[in-house]
């Protein structure tokens, strides 16, 4: 075999796979055909967070007047800011690429595709490996609606030209509340629309219905509950058309609308490997797919999407296989941020999930943030536990508000390790922060899950 593991893929998790097993000693080879560092880096979390920041910065020019300070908003310079994550970007290019040739990996900067279970096409050159690891990644999608070219995705939102000062976003995941808090806070305009009766689908009932109350304080118009059905061109206006008869007009129309597995032109059907319904390779626990030789991680098995979790699972199996360290992760308990406005972080189980393996009692919070009783801006912060009532242990925290993110990686920790109630209460607060909230909460806000233990 020319290497003892070819990487398909060389973002987060097959950097980080390639990088520790060629550190181990193997022979690596590894393949990227658009960017290192993959969505994430590029069109991602990454350039993301950075455009949230540039509308937090506009939010608190606002804000300062409260504090006694003059400050002028003057208009947001789009391309500057645009050049400026170019720039820093182009720097985390670079330094995934380093990593991998300083770790000794043989790297092609070209498509590869399977030619048969140990032999892969790789921009016109045959090599073979022992193992392989299918680290392809995710892509944005379309509604299947008329029309729908005439839309951005979200790859194409980090290299517009100019602002647009009206936007028409449709979902309601991630990307389309965090892009929704972005053009807000940049000045324009915002139309969200989304098929269910709240965002976030998946996510605890208190944090979505608190994230509706947050969205509509920055003036962002929410259209739950409504279905496009096709999207036309104006001149350079683009006119959705819904299905419950209502037009809305902008400059811009945003196809938030969920991601697919980047599995086409792999050749998996030569190979032997097992897709499921919707193109993403199957895994077991250990990442091997259908052929035991050949594994999947990230975002191409759908199936907990995180940056985090895909450096983690390409950690793992690098050792498994060359470090003489075999494990595995845990998918359970994994903390996660949504960046949106103001932004959410959660860790464990919503209070529905836990309610049905039976009783919790439930503990919430909602206040106006200390700084924003003198900035007078109309924000709440929300936080929420959720105990089981037989072990006491805490299984769920949820938060929004400023910092939410930072709150919940310590919170994250005291989850996995299994702390109880007590152990929060116990736990001195900090004071004054918003972190407080979650070791002060001493009176039980409800019980539920009680009708499930009574089955």
């Amino acid at each position: 075999m020319d290497f003892d593991l070819f990487v398909i893929g060389g973002g987060s998790a097959g950097v980080r796979c390639a990088r520790i097993a060629a550190g181990h000693g193997a022979r690596v080879g590894v393949a990227e055909e658009r960017f290192w560092g993959g969505t994430c880096v590029n069109v991602g979390c990454v350039p993301k967070k950075l455009l949230v920041q540039a509308g937090e910065y506009g939010a608190w020019a606002e804000d300062a007047a409260g504090f006694g300070w003059q400050i002028k908003k003057g208009p947001h310079d789009w391309n500057k800011l645009i050049a400026a994550k170019d720039k820093e970007i182009g720097r985390l290019n670079g330094i995934y690429k380093r990593l991998l040739d300083n770790a000794g990996a043989t790297i092609f900067e070209s498509h590869a595709a399977f030619v048969d279970p140990h032999t892969l096409d790789v921009g016109g050159k045959r090599v073979t490996a022992e193992h392989i690891v299918i680290a392809a990644g995710g892509h944005p999608v379309r509604l299947p609606i008329p029309g729908a070219e005439l839309g951005i995705i979200s790859d194409d939102a980090f290299y517009l030209p100019s602002l647009p000062e009206r936007v028409t976003l449709l979902g309601s995941g991630y990307i389309a509340v965090e892009f929704a808090g972005i053009f807000a806070g940049l000045g324009a305009h915002v139309d969200l629309v989304y098929r269910q009766p709240l965002p976030l689908r998946g996510f605890d009932m208190d944090l979505r219905e608190s994230l509706v109350e947050a969205l509509g304080a920055q003036g962002i118009s929410l259209h739950p509950n409504s279905h496009p059905v096709k999207l036309e061109a104006d001149g350079n206006e683009r006119v959705l058309t819904l299905a419950e008869g209502r037009v809305l007009r902008s400059d811009l129309v945003f196809f938030a609308t969920g991601r697919a597995p980047a599995t086409k032109g792999l050749g998996l059907e030569k190979c032997g490997v097992t897709t499921n319904d919707v193109g993403a390779v199957v895994v077991d626990r250990n990442l091997r797919t259908s052929q035991p030789h050949i594994y999947a991680m990230g975002d191409v098995t759908d199936r907990l999407n995180l940056t985090p979790v895909a450096i983690a699972e390409g950690h793992a199996l690098a050792d498994t296989l060359f470090g003489k360290n075999p494990r595995g992760i845990s998918l359970r308990n994994v903390p996660t941020a949504v960046f949106s406005t103001p932004p959410i972080a959660t860790c464990g189980l919503t209070e529905e999930q836990a309610a049905a393996h039976g009783p919790v009692d439930v503990y919430v919070s909602k206040f106006t943030p200390m700084r924003h009783t003198l900035s007078g801006r109309a924000r709440r912060s929300m936080l929420k536990l959720v105990v089981d009532q037989a072990s006491q242990k805490v299984v769920g925290a949820h938060m929004l508000g400023e910092d939410a993110p930072e709150i919940m990686q310590g919170l994250g920790i005291a989850i996995v390790m299994g702390a109880t109630k007590a152990d929060f209460d116990r736990t001195i607060g900090i004071h004054p922060t918003a972190a407080e909230e979650f070791v002060t909460l001493r009176t039980r806000s409800r019980v539920t899950g009680v009708a499930k233990a009574a089955e």
